[in-house]
């Protein structure tokens, strides 16, 4: 449905650049996202400094994504505790994105994390991890009986 990206305010400004005219078009007149013409993919620009979920200051923003990535094949991507950090915080904070919440769980199902993994996560969203890590726990726990 859509793809987000961790860029710098420069980094925005480079990516559109180079994506006008080439199949990509701004969602409405003035939108900093675009959207894919041909497959309606939707491209989200996530910007260092800027908060995940209701945009109020907390301790948990959207980082330089230098200083956050694991490189596989070739290809950068935010490192697993970011990416909790930040959809945690997205789900604690907008209603609307209950969705970040249901994915910490997957991840934590499909990747097998241990609760442990709650302690790299910064203070702000460890007890909402291991809320649902409990829950993920349940639920397994419930479906194999």
């Amino acid at each position: 449905v859509d793809v987000d990206i961790l860029v710098t305010p420069e980094g925005l400004k480079a990516t559109q650049s180079r994506l006008a005219g080439r199949g990509y078009v701004p969602l409405f007149t003035g939108s900093r996202n675009l959207r894919d013409a041909e497959h309606g993919v939707r491209i989200e620009f996530l910007v260092t400094g800027g908060y995940p979920g209701d945009g109020k200051a907390k301790p948990v923003a959207f980082p330089d994504p230098a200083a956050c990535h694991v490189e596989m094949d070739g290809i950068r991507y935010v490192a697993l505790a970011t990416l909790i950090e930040l959809k945690l915080a997205s789900g604690m904070t907008n209603p609307g994105r209950l969705k970040d919440l249901a994915d910490v769980q997957e991840l934590i199902r499909t990747l097998s994390l241990e609760a442990g993994f709650g302690e790299r996560l910064v203070p702000y969203v460890r007890e909402k991890f291991h809320e649902l890590w409990n829950a993920v726990q349940g639920a397994d726990t419930a479906a194999d009986q």
